[in-house]
C-alpha cells in the first residue's frame, strides 16, 4: 500500500531521519510512538504530501488514496453539520446526480433512438458503482459516524461555525471517515474525545478495511487498535510487531541488548587502539599496526542515543485529616433552564481514588467545580476536618499567565520557604537552564500542563481536584503522573478520559449522567462489568438504531479484559486453595511428628522389655504413623513446590 524508500529528512541541514526504508501493508494498523520532536507528525505530512523529503522516494500502491487528520488548527462554517459530513462523501453525490440526469433522459429518450442503448447501458453501470460504493445508505453513514462522535441528532442542523475548537476536530475526523481513504493518517485523533466517542473509534477502527497509521498518548486505545509499533528514534524508525504493552517490554530488552554490544565494541576498539600505540613505532610491527588501523576504519560505531527525559516527582505529604473529607447533600447546580445536577448527594472519605466518569456535557466538570467551592442553587457542601484542597481545572494550564517566564510563574504562588527550592522544582518537570526563562505563551501545549502540575506540588494538600490533568502529555508523563498520585497518601477526585489512567488510578468510579450521580466501590474493570456488555449501553443502543453495521462491532477488548479479569480471580481463589491445605498439611505434619515421638518414647521404656505382644503391637504403630507422616511429607512437597 505504501513504501518509503531510502528516504532522508533534514531540517537546517539537521537531519531528522536518515536513509529509511519502511513500508506499509493493506490492512494493518500501526502505532507511530516516540517523544515529542521525534517527528511523528514530520512523517505523517510526508506521507500527507505536506512536506517534501530532502531524498529517497515515496511510492503508493495503484489509485491508493490517503486521509491525514493533523492536531489541530481545522475549522468549517458556513453549512450545517450533516451537510458537511455529507460533503465527504462527493464522489457519491456527483454519481447521484448523474443518476438522476440519465433517468431524465431516458424518460425523454424513446427506446428506437441511437442515444438510448448507450445511456441505459451508462446507467445501469453507474448504478451498479453507486450500489457497492455505499451509495444507498450514505445518509445512514453519516448518521451513524456523527452518533458515534458524540453529536445529538438535533445538533445535526446548527452550523458548523457555531462549534468549538474540540468540535470542529470532531467534524474533521467524521469527514474524514466517511471518505475511507486506502491510507488513513491519526495525529492524536483522541484528544477531543470522551470515553464513548473513544470506545466507538477504536471499534470503527479495527473493522477498518484498509491502512491505518495514528499518533496517541491513549495507550489503552493504541493497545486495542494496533497490531504493529513503529518507533521514532535515533533518526529512524524500529518496528515491533505487537501491541504497545508488549512493546514496552520488547523495547526495553533491545535497548539492554544494545548497550551490552556498544559495551562489547568499545572493549574491542580499546584493544586495537592500545595495540596501535604500543607498537605504532615498531619496523617490525608496521604490518600487524596497519591490519589494526584498517580494522578500526570498518567497525561501524554503535551509537546510543541519551536517555528519554522523564519528570520526576511526588507530591508533599498531606496534612493530617480526619475519615470523612467532604459531604455533599441535595446539592442542585442550574445553568439558566437547564439542571445539570438535581439533588445529588455524595461522601468523599480519606484515602479514596475516585474516578468521575461520563459523557461530555454529563456535569463532570460542573460537579468538580462544586467540590472545589464554586456555587451552587441548592443544598448543602461540608467540608471535613482539617481539609486541605488543591484543584487543577480542565483548563488550568490556559490560566497561566502568557506574558510570565516559567519561573516567574511558579514564584508568583509560591510561599516563602519554597522559593529556594523553585528551580529544581521546574527541573523536576523538565524545565532546566534557560528554559525557565521561557515565556508562559511560546511553551507547547505539553509544557503548559505541566507547569500548572509544578504549581500542585508548591503547597501541600490533602484532597485533590484533578480535572483532565493528562491532557497534553505523552505516554511517558502519564505514567510518572499516574505513579505519583498512586503513592500519594491522601485523597483524589479526577475526571480522565484516559481508560489505562483510569483503570490504574481509581478504587472507586462516579458514573455522572442526568443529573445524578451512580458509585461503583470498585475500580474501573469492577465498573464496566457493573454496566454489562455494550449492547446494554447508552452508546451501543445509540448505533444499534443505525443499522446492522454498528450492531456488528463487537468489544473484543473488552471481552478480553473482563475475561482476564473472571481468569485472575480464578487464579487468586485456587492460590487461597493451595495456601489453605497447605497449612492443613503442616498442622497435620506436626500432630504426626508429636504422636511418632510419644511411640518412641514408649518403645524405649524399659519395663516393656520382656512384654514382646506389646513391643509388637506398638512396632507396627510406629511403621505405620512414620509410613503416614512420609506421605504427608511427600503431599507437603508438591505444594511447596
Amino acid at each position: 500500500m505504501l513504501h518509503l524508500k531510502n528516504f532522508t529528512k533534514e531540517f537546517a541541514g539537521t537531519p531528522l531521519f536518515t536513509n529509511i526504508s519502511w513500508h506499509l501493508k493493506k490492512g494493518e494498523r500501526v502505532g507511530l510512538v516516540g517523544e515529542n520532536g521525534a517527528g511523528k507528525s514530520t512523517i505523517m505530512r510526508i506521507i500527507a504530501g505536506q512536506v517534501e523529503l530532502s531524498s529517497g522516494e515515496l511510492q503508493f500502491a495503484k489509485g491508493a488514496t490517503v486521509g491525514y487528520l493533523p492536531q489541530d488548527g481545522l475549522v468549517t462554517r458556513g453549512k450545517s453539520l450533516f451537510q458537511e459530513a455529507l460533503a465527504a462523501l462527493s464522489e457519491l453525490q456527483a454519481m447521484e446526480g448523474e443518476l438522476l440526469q440519465l433517468t431524465t433522459e431516458l424518460a425523454d429518450l424513446h427506446h428506437d433512438d441511437s442515444r438510448h442503448a448507450a445511456c441505459l447501458e451508462r446507467f445501469g453501470h453507474l448504478q451498479e458503482e453507486f450500489k457497492v460504493k455505499g451509495g444507498y445508505t450514505k445518509e445512514a453513514d453519516v448518521g451513524m459516524v456523527l452518533t458515534g462522535l458524540g453529536f445529538l441528532p438535533e445538533q445535526w442542523d446548527r452550523d458548523c461555525g457555531t462549534f468549538s475548537g474540540g468540535w470542529q476536530m470532531r467534524i474533521a475526523l467524521a469527514k474524514l471517515l466517511l471518505q475511507r481513504p486506502n491510507v488513513l493518517l491519526l495525529d492524536e485523533p483522541t484528544n477531543h474525545l470522551d470515553i464513548e466517542a473513544r470506545n466507538w473509534l477504536e471499534e470503527y477502527l479495527c473493522s477498518y478495511p484498509y491502512s491505518v497509521m495514528l499518533v496517541s498518548h491513549d495507550r489503552f486505545f493504541l493497545d486495542s487498535v494496533c497490531q504493529r509499533i513503529a518507533e521514532v528514534w535515533n533518526h529512524t524508525l524500529s518496528d515491533y510487531y505487537c501491541s504497545y504493552s508488549s512493546y514496552l517490554l520488547q523495547r526495553e530488552e533491545r535497548i539492554a541488548a544494545l548497550r551490552e554490544a556498544k559495551r562489547r565494541q568499545d572493549e574491542e576498539i580499546d584493544k586495537l587502539e592500545d595495540f596501535i600505540r604500543r607498537f605504532r613505532y615498531k619496523a617490525d610491527k608496521a604490518s600487524l599496526v596497519q591490519s589494526r588501523l584498517k580494522m578500526l576504519e570498518k567497525i561501524e560505531r554503535i551509537v546510543i542515543p541519551p536517555e528519554r527525559k522523564k519528570i520526576r516527582f511526588q507530591f508533599p505529604d498531606p496534612p493530617q485529616s480526619g475519615r470523612v473529607m467532604m459531604e455533599l447533600h441535595g446539592v442542585t447546580k442550574r445553568y439558566g433552564s437547564l439542571t445539570v445536577l438535581d439533588r445529588i448527594s455524595l461522601t468523599i472519605e480519606k484515602g479514596e481514588k475516585i474516578a468521575l466518569v461520563g459523557h461530555n456535557g454529563a456535569g463532570k466538570s460542573t460537579l468538580m467545580k462544586v467540590l472545589a467551592g464554586g456555587e451552587f442553587q441548592s443544598g448543602d457542601r461540608l467540608d471535613g476536618h482539617n481539609v486541605v484542597i488543591d484543584y487543577f481545572a480542565q483548563d488550568q494550564a490556559e490560566a497561566l499567565q502568557g506574558t510570565k517566564s516559567a519561573y516567574e510563574e511558579l514564584y508568583a504562588d509560591a510561599p516563602f520557604d519554597m522559593v529556594p527550592r523553585l528551580r529544581d522544582l521546574l527541573g523536576t518537570f523538565l524545565f532546566s537552564g534557560d528554559d525557565i526563562h521561557k515565556k508562559v505563551g511560546v511553551l507547547s501545549g505539553g509544557e503548559r500542563n505541566r507547569l500548572a502540575l509544578a504549581k500542585m506540588l508548591l503547597r501541600p494538600a490533602n484532597l485533590l481536584l484533578m480535572d483532565e490533568p493528562t491532557n497534553h502529555l505523552d505516554l511517558f508523563s502519564k505514567e510518572v503522573l499516574l505513579d505519583a498520585l498512586r503513592s500519594f497518601p491522601g485523597t483524589v477526585v479526577f475526571v480522565s478520559h484516559d481508560r489505562h489512567f483510569i483503570d490504574g488510578l481509581a478504587t472507586r468510579v462516579v458514573e455522572v449522567e442526568g443529573g445524578a450521580l451512580t458509585s461503583y466501590h470498585g475500580d474501573y474493570e469492577y465498573y464496566l462489568a457493573k454496566k454489562g456488555s455494550t449492547l446494554d449501553s447508552p452508546s451501543a443502543s445509540r448505533s444499534s438504531s443505525l443499522g446492522p453495521r454498528a450492531q456488528s462491532l463487537e468489544p473484543k477488548a473488552k471481552e478480553e479484559r473482563l475475561q482476564g479479569r473472571e481468569e485472575e480471580k480464578q487464579r487468586q481463589k485456587e492460590a487461597r486453595s493451595r495456601q489453605k491445605r497447605l497449612a492443613e498439611i503442616e498442622a497435620a505434619i506436626e500432630r504426626a511428628e508429636q504422636a511418632l515421638k510419644k511411640l518412641e518414647e514408649k518403645l524405649a521404656d524399659p519395663a516393656l522389655a520382656s512384654d514382646y505382644e506389646a513391643l509388637a503391637a506398638l512396632g507396627a504403630e510406629h511403621a505405620a504413623a512414620e509410613a503416614q507422616l512420609a506421605c504427608l511429607y511427600g503431599e507437603w512437597e508438591g505444594f511447596a513446590t
